[in-house]
């Protein structure tokens, strides 16, 4: 038992930092003006999200190794998802009244993955090993979907006439959110039974491409029950703490004048910072075709699944929900979008297709403070 305890030590701290925090803790939300207790909550309350974060990524890669691809990915993916709608979800429903959380949220998914993460595996990959292949068939069907939502839910709302804003009517957040599970699931049929193949790490030279080094480093898989139980029991701290991390996410923007878009980097930031890790360590193993399946798996499932969730949220709570992109926004998407096409166009990746990337980073964050 002491020796599991040890092992599960993320889901030990996240339990106990949820306990305090919804019992002796809980007026402690009530002094954030205080400069001391405000900067000892924030880092505390998102320190423990994040190790609990990266021990669900840690169960996650066990369960990667035990079931092979595309399901390890897959599992990977909707856990690191699962983290952000709810924390997404929480702060719409605790916190203040902020139509484009959602919004901005997702865009800086978007361009963290397809932009940083990308750009710093391929950056990786290119330095260390030349260049690196992938199957071209799965990057395609990636995009196909994600090209296709993304312009739907994030695109559209600005251009149509049936609300004064941005946002959606009722029938058509309905039909948007419908259309949205739809399309994914079809994805998934595609992605774990018709065409898993193309998902895999493609035979070059009559040989698999694996990695050089065997596997996942520092892991020791146990059974299946085991990783897929503490992984949902590891979760729930993040789902329960996402509450608690709401009104201090409020609290940067509303007292230090901080961009209301920042409040969507650090939900995405949070979520991704595991998933990202695990992109990298797989670049940097020559399983370049892991890390693509890591990050366009990540920007697809951000859209398929966090946008049904909040017009739902948006639709039950009769909260406001903006998710059509204004123009600089909607440049950076589009650009994003043009540029990993061209990139996972081939079938093989170099450092110049990294260093494009990482400049759309860049260019994103500044705007951000400096738009």
């Amino acid at each position: 038992m002491l020796s599991i305890l040890r092992r599960e030590s993320p889901f030990v701290a996240g339990a106990l930092t949820t306990a305090i925090l919804y019992t002796v803790g809980k007026p402690w939300h009530e002094s954030l003006s205080n400069p001391l207790v405000f900067t000892v909550l924030f880092l505390w309350v998102f320190a423990v999200m994040l190790w609990c974060a990266f021990a669900v990524v840690r169960h996650a890669d066990c369960l990667a190794e035990l079931l092979g691809e595309p399901y390890g990915t897959l599992i990977l993916t909707l856990a690191v998802i699962g983290i952000e709608a709810s924390v997404i979800a929480a702060i719409m429903l605790t916190g203040r009244d902020d139509p484009t959380l959602a919004r901005d949220t997702m865009l800086a998914v978007i361009i963290i993955v397809l932009n940083g993460m990308v750009g710093i595996s391929l950056l990786i990959g290119g330095l260390r090993h030349g260049e690196q292949a992938f199957n071209p068939e799965g990057a395609r069907a990636y995009l196909a979907v994600i090209v296709t939502l993304s312009t739907t839910t994030l695109i559209l709302p600005r251009f149509t006439i049936s609300t004064a804003d941005p946002s959606l009517t009722p029938l058509q957040a309905i039909v948007f959110g419908t259309i949205t599970v739809a399309l994914y699931l079809t994805f998934l049929g595609i992605q774990t039974v018709r065409h898993r193949g193309f998902f895999t790490e493609p035979a070059i030279a009559g040989a698999l491409v694996e990695d050089e080094h065997g596997g996942h480093h520092g892991l020791d898989p146990r059974s299946t029950g085991y990783h897929a139980i503490f992984l949902v029991l590891t979760l729930l701290p993040i789902v329960l703490l996402s509450e608690k991390f709401a009104p201090l996410v409020d609290h940067i923007t509303d007292e230090f004048g901080a961009p209301v878009a920042l409040s969507g980097v650090l939900v995405a930031l949070l979520v991704l910072a595991p998933e990202g890790l695990a992109a990298f360590r797989a670049a940097y193993a020559n399983r370049l075709q892991r890390a693509v399946n890591i990050c366009l798996g990540s920007a697809l499932a951000t859209i398929g699944l966090t946008v049904p969730t909040v017009l739902i949220i948006g639709l039950l709570a009769h909260q406001h929900v903006i998710l059509g992109l204004d123009g600089t926004e909607m440049v950076l998407l589009v650009l994003t979008l043009f540029l990993s096409a061209l990139t996972f166009g081939g079938a093989r990746t170099t450092v110049l297709n990294g260093a494009v990337h990482i400049v759309v980073f860049f260019v994103y964050f500044v705007l951000i403070f400096d738009p």
